[in-house]
């Protein structure tokens, strides 16, 4: 008989669901071009963008959302405190990301397709709402009354005039990517991996989501959108189950020799008894015995 039993997908990586490097690098690098001229694109709207910040303000009171303040209070309580939150919104974000593709990449090929997929949809519909909805950051509300952390304390990613920045939109604060991605980058470790420690990953997201509420760079309702697309985009693009992977177990000691297949063991006919050998006579030879004796005491 032949035996089939499924592996655990995370003892190695299955080398099969690995697609093309060269394909993967072009692919990721133009997605993220896309996004970067896409954010360009949507910058200049001024107006238009501080318009939708009061809005924002105003229903995040209406639905008595926490203040952005409160987090950022605590912040401002130590220099050091707030120059740790400036350099992580500064310096994680991008890197980490990167380095958890690439991890998947070697290691959890089939999980890397899945993220990747993931974070090309969400970034797709996040930049699809910066070109709709512009939105100005809560540091440069006057209604907030939030301190620009980046610019008192550094360090900062922006330009000084953000209606001419040629790096970066800084109208697009709807959604949070920094918070989105956060969250990916936890559940595509989580998922990936077994370890008992891997819960701890949601630590990341969390720390983002404070540090970006904190220095005032995203509302609380910047990071609720991105938490709406991405479960969205869950329930979309569900992670493929591995194929089961077959095992060929030795023959029992004797057991039926290998048939070459499965069908030809079970279509095999059926073992047909040996005759048993008896050493004394048989019933017939007994009975004819008998009848000969019979046979000459009549004479």
């Amino acid at each position: 008989m032949i035996h089939a039993r499924s592996k655990p997908a995370d003892r190695e990586p299955d080398t099969s669901a690995r697609p093309p490097l060269v394909r993967e690098f072009l692919l990721v690098a133009g997605l993220f071009l896309v996004y970067k001229l896409g954010r360009q694109a949507a910058n200049g709207h001024v107006e238009e963008a501080f318009r939708n910040a009061g809005h924002v303000w105003d229903f995040e009171r209406a639905v008595h959302l926490p203040g952005e303040g409160a987090v950022q209070s605590v912040l401002l309580h130590s220099e050091t405190l707030i120059h740790v939150a400036n350099t992580y919104y500064a310096t994680v974000h991008f890197p980490a990301t990167v380095l958890f593709l690439v991890w998947l990449y070697w290691r959890r090929p089939r999980h890397y397709v899945w993220s990747r997929r993931i974070l090309a949809v969400l970034t797709g519909a996040a930049l699809a709402l910066h070109l709709l909805f512009p939105l100005a950051p809560p540091r440069m509300l006057d209604a907030a009354a939030l301190v620009d952390t980046g610019r008192v304390y550094g360090p900062t990613v922006y330009g000084n005039t953000p209606s001419t920045d040629s790096m970066a939109n800084q109208f697009a604060a709807m959604p949070s990517l920094h918070f989105g991605w956060a969250v990916m980058v936890a559940v595509g470790l989580i998922v990936a991996t077994r370890s008992r420690w891997r819960w701890l990953w949601l630590l990341h997201p969390l720390v983002t989501l404070l540090v970006i509420v904190g220095t005032a760079n995203h509302y609380w309702l910047d990071a609720i959108v991105v938490s709406a697309l991405l479960a969205v985009a869950f329930a979309a693009l569900r992670l493929s189950r591995p194929a089961p992977v077959r095992e060929h177990l030795p023959w029992p000691s004797g057991g039926v020799p290998a048939a070459g297949s499965a069908f030809a063991v079970a279509h095999a006919p059926a073992a047909v008894a040996e005759p048993r050998t008896y050493t004394g006579p048989t019933a017939g030879a007994a009975a004819g015995a008998r009848t000969l004796a019979r046979s000459g005491a009549r004479r």
